[in-house]
């Protein structure tokens, strides 16, 4: 599917999303750490650690690079995206800003989604939340049954 203005587009990099704003002419808007530019591979994971992005105006095929990308408006069925000449015009008044940057609260997604729909998400951080909680909980029952095995070794003992 073509893009059209104010359409949300994910690129897929190695290990996760990288999200843009179509703005036309084969341009897109993005949040972008230091570390994050389309040839940056693996690297660009280094982005946990910024506290600050650029908003940057490039072209869509510098920005995905070697990297898929696809249109991918997913919450339009959840909220009502603004017009498209108001998400561009706001795109467009941020290029060239410096944010803060948080990858868990204020991230290239939550950027994107707050243009189209006015709120602030990003699925990325809340699957990583949900399954690091459900990791953590099989961790811990994991632990728990071998304290309590070691226990009853020690009492049978």
């Amino acid at each position: 599917m073509d893009p059209k203005p104010g359409d949300l587009i994910e690129i897929f990099r190695t290990g996760y999303q990288h999200w843009a704003i179509y703005v036309g002419d084969g341009y897109v808007v993005h949040l972008a750490p230091p570390s994050e530019y389309a040839s940056a591979g693996s690297s660009s994971i280094m982005s946990v650690f910024a506290e600050r992005a650029e908003v940057k105006r490039e072209l869509l095929a510098v920005v995905a690079g070697s990297n898929k990308y696809s249109v991918n408006n997913k919450y339009d069925s959840e909220y009502s995206p603004q017009p498209r000449t108001k998400i561009v015009r706001m795109a467009e008044q941020c290029v060239g800003k410096t944010m803060p940057y948080s990858v868990t609260s204020n991230n290239c997604e939550h950027f994107v989604t707050d243009l189209r729909y006015g709120v602030k998400k990003s699925k990325q951080v809340e699957d990583a939340v949900t399954y690091g909680g459900v990791a953590m909980v099989g961790l811990a029952a994991v632990g728990l049954i071998a304290f309590a095995g070691s226990r009853n070794r020690r009492q049978n003992q």
